[in-house]
């Protein structure tokens, strides 16, 4: 912003790059620019500096998230985990267990991801890691009853959270349906009182296709809320504001790295300033 004197088209078309060369995506960047050419125009704006501020200040306020986002935190919860392999699902379910332990909380977890042979294996790892219990089933068993076993589990423990690691699969979405039906009818028969969260995670180096991802699982199931992997690395970050704005699911967590406690809440105005003093 510091080598434009005035606001002109220069300055729109250079925000324009910025914000698609952070994976914001075409169509968001452009709702974006337009809302923020209204913007300068009603508040007779003249300074670069002030529409930098004005753009910051948007962006914040869009990607700000309720507090009651996190009201899974404060109830008996069932949170299923959706996504498909590579994004780091078993991990961040691993990594959401070891926290909510820290934090004095009962967790159960679940490995209903039976379709992939190291998935049950990985979680059980994690469990020990974070000292969760875990209920796990042997590759294909049926994923409800692992479910069914968990809740039984969960319910005799007493515990706070029950975390579902599910199959991904989404080149199928008949199937993925059907099997996210079932689980969703023996949540509600078997824990019907329990609060509901339905997460998917997103590796965040994929830019659109993680929008992508995201449009699909959302017409096989009510997703509540995403989670950002891999921001550490060559992810420009953009597509959280990307899904917000066109899919209206909140980042509720981004991954920043390997330990426990690399997996953060989402904090929307530490993200965008970070995303605009990277571009300068």
């Amino acid at each position: 912003f510091s080598a434009f004197s005035s606001i002109d088209e220069d300055l729109y078309e250079e925000l324009e790059e910025i914000l698609i060369t952070s994976d914001i995506g075409v169509k968001t960047t452009m709702e974006i620019l337009d809302n923020l050419r209204d913007e300068v125009k009603e508040k007779h704006i003249k300074e670069p500096s002030e529409l930098r501020e004005l753009l910051i200040q948007n962006l914040t306020n869009a990607m700000n998230i309720g507090e009651n986002e996190y009201d899974f935190e404060n109830k008996k919860s069932i949170i299923l985990v959706i996504g498909v392999n590579g994004v780091g699902k078993t991990t961040t379910i691993g990594k959401l267990a070891g926290q909510y332990k820290s934090q004095g909380k009962k967790v159960v977890l679940a490995a209903a991801d039976t379709f992939r042979a190291a998935a049950s294996e990985q979680l059980v790892t994690w469990a020990n890691r974070a000292g969760v219990d875990i209920v796990a089933s042997n590759e294909g068993a049926d994923p409800g009853s692992v479910i069914f076993d968990a809740i039984a589990s969960g319910k005799s423990k007493d515990a706070d959270l029950i975390i579902c690691d599910t199959a991904g699969r989404l080149h199928n979405k008949k199937n993925l349906m059907e099997e996210l039906k079932k689980l969703d009818r023996i949540i509600s028969k078997e824990y019907g009182d329990a609060h509901r969260e339905n997460f998917i995670v997103l590796d965040a180096t994929t830019g659109q296709n993680a929008l992508e991802q995201a449009k699909q699982f959302k017409e096989v199931a009510e997703i509540t809320g995403v989670i950002l992997t891999k921001m550490d690395g060559t992810a420009k970050g953009g597509i959280a504001i990307a899904i917000q704005s066109e899919l209206g699911i909140p980042v509720k967590f981004i991954g920043v790295g390997e330990s426990i406690e690399d997996l953060q809440k989402f904090d929307s105005e530490k993200f965008i300033q970070a995303l605009f003093t990277k571009d300068e």
